[in-house]
């Protein structure tokens, strides 16, 4: 809650790694510039109201249909906050590619081992 009125983020974790939260906005058309000032607002908003002192800045990843790269540049060259805009896929990829990189995966894990 900020200034009286309840804004909320679609989805929000906390990364073990990292040692803090992240906060996911999820957008079903293409990227818009606007999203940047509103996940800069809510990175302010978890770090001021949620974050505990051991734990580092919020993280904000913005999950969009489609995005042009120059427009996701332009928008976030001044963002003080970590953030990362990414497109995400309707579809698996066909099932033979998955089975090769699950294999890979456990190839690497017995070399590794």
């Amino acid at each position: 809650m900020v200034g009286g009125e309840d804004f909320r983020i679609d989805l929000l974790f906390f990364h073990r790694g990292l040692q803090c939260l992240v906060a996911f906005e999820l957008k079903i058309g293409k990227f818009k510039q606007e999203y940047i000032s509103k996940m800069d607002f809510y990175l302010e908003a978890l770090d001021r109201q949620k974050k505990k002192e051991n734990e580092n800045p919020s993280v904000g990843m913005i999950l969009c249909a489609s995005k042009d790269d120059e427009v996701v540049e332009y928008a976030m060259s001044r963002t003080l906050f970590p953030m990362m805009v990414a497109e995400y896929k309707l579809q698996l990829p066909d099932k033979e590619v998955l089975q090769k990189k699950l294999q890979e995966l456990i190839n690497m894990t017995l070399i590794e081992e």
